[in-house]
């Protein structure tokens, strides 16, 4: 199983409710965000396979996001803000889902993930706004193994 975990690229800064009363689920992108998500989005649909599933927080930014891909999407609550690592990953099934996976969600959730696959002490892991990593499970001599297949910075694309 592939699972592509995306943060979503630049948005617009929240405190809370600014002054037009916008919820956080509500905030867009900035205009470097949808940059940092075209370039992103170039290049993964070269990568990605056309069967993949994509599921896609119900944020405004990572609806963003994922819009610069061109592929259909569904929006999935679990991936909102606040979601567990746990959700995330019953959501998709690691490791025993079949078709590869394409997430497009949040910090802390990502990197919590990040973090629990790689087997680290750390609880959580930096992701940068825009960044993808993309992880294979994989069955080897009856152990379960999870490879870090690349890691992709929009600035370095």
């Amino acid at each position: 199983m592939d699972l592509i975990l995306w943060r979503h690229a630049e948005a617009e800064d929240w405190s809370g409710r600014d002054a037009q009363g916008l919820h956080d689920l509500q905030r867009a992108l900035t205009p470097r965000g949808e940059k940092q998500a075209a370039r992103m989005a170039s290049w993964l649909d070269r990568q990605l396979p056309e069967g993949a599933r994509i599921m896609v927080s119900p944020a405004r930014r990572c609806e963003q996001t994922a819009l610069a891909l061109g592929r259909k999407y569904k929006i999935r609550p679990e991936l909102g803000p606040g979601a567990s690592p746990a959700q995330l990953l019953e959501l998709v099934q690691w490791p025993l889902g079949k078709s590869p996976i394409l997430l497009v969600g949040h910090q802390p959730t990502l990197g919590q993930v990040i973090a629990q696959l790689l087997g680290l002490q750390e609880n959580d892991y930096p992701v940068k706004k825009g960044a993808l990593w993309w992880f294979r499970s994989r069955d080897r001599e009856g152990r379960s193994q999870t490879i870090v297949v690349t890691v992709q910075s929009p600035e370095v694309l």
